[in-house]
């Protein structure tokens, strides 16, 4: 691959300020083990950015993938289901983009905390999901009065007002199809409790779903998204080991 397509690019999937992707190369000249794309959290809310998930794009460069940071609409104007909408779009612009430029092994996600709810209900395009303390059921993130009460403040309406948007919403109601998923979940996080995706994971495995879930007794909620923290080698070794799958999807997008 010639050394020019490696320099940081940045891709508009959207007309909004907020619909980029940030994609950018391994230094390394071996050919790239694929291509992760990156979800960030924040609880919906639109003073939280992309840039959260360097320090983990930066480690998974490092460790030969070409990484594809994900903004998207969220906060007041970008009411649900933008992020979801975005997300999605991103995902098909980058399978283009990875076809484009001749990117061999799989297409997979790393999500945190909201980010991990998106990564999740979009599994069917892509190859792969780690998802890092994710939400998985919104009903209950409401009724907790979890991240300062996020999801009435995002939401602006109850799960027994709208209880089919707070269950399109939710992975726990959506089935992965065949894709694999890695939850990794601090058992002392607060602002997303483990007994979330100790729920999914009996959900998931109830539907016949490959998903695993792995619990540390100390990771907080951030050191989720720091890669020096104990859980993010696990991350590393289960991403190396997903197959791409075939035939993927596609669409007609060019980047």
């Amino acid at each position: 691959m010639a050394a020019a397509t490696r320099v940081p690019k940045f891709l508009a999937y959207g007309p909004a300020e907020a619909q980029y992707v940030a994609v950018s190369w391994p230094s390394q000249q071996a050919p790239p083990r694929g291509i992760v794309a990156l979800i960030h959290g924040g609880y919906w809310r639109a003073h939280l950015f992309a840039s959260l998930m360097d320090p983990l794009a930066a480690s998974l460069r490092e460790n030969g993938w070409v990484t594809a940071n994900i903004e998207y609409r969220r906060g007041p104007t970008g009411r649900w289901p933008a992020p979801l909408n975005d997300v999605s779009v991103a995902l098909e612009m980058l399978s283009a983009f990875r076809e484009k430029h001749e990117i061999g092994g799989p297409l997979l996600t790393v999500g945190h905390s909201v980010g991990g709810q998106l990564a999740l209900l979009n599994a069917k395009l892509t190859d792969g999901v780690v998802a890092l303390a994710p939400v998985t059921d919104v009903a209950t993130t409401y009724r907790e009065k979890l991240g300062d009460d996020a999801a009435a403040e995002y939401f602006g309406t109850s799960p027994e007002q709208s209880p089919e948007l707070y269950r399109e919403a939710s992975p726990l109601y959506q089935s992965l199809g065949t894709t694999p998923a890695l939850l990794l979940h601090g058992i002392n996080d607060d602002r997303v409790p483990v007994a979330h995706s100790r729920a999914f994971l009996a959900a998931g495995r109830s539907q016949g779903s490959a998903v695993e879930l792995l619990e540390y007794q100390a990771l907080v909620h951030l050191e989720a998204i720091d890669p020096s923290a104990g859980h993010w080698p696990d991350a590393l070794s289960w991403m190396a080991e997903v197959p791409e799958a075939t035939p993927r999807e596609s669409n007609s997008a060019s980047a």
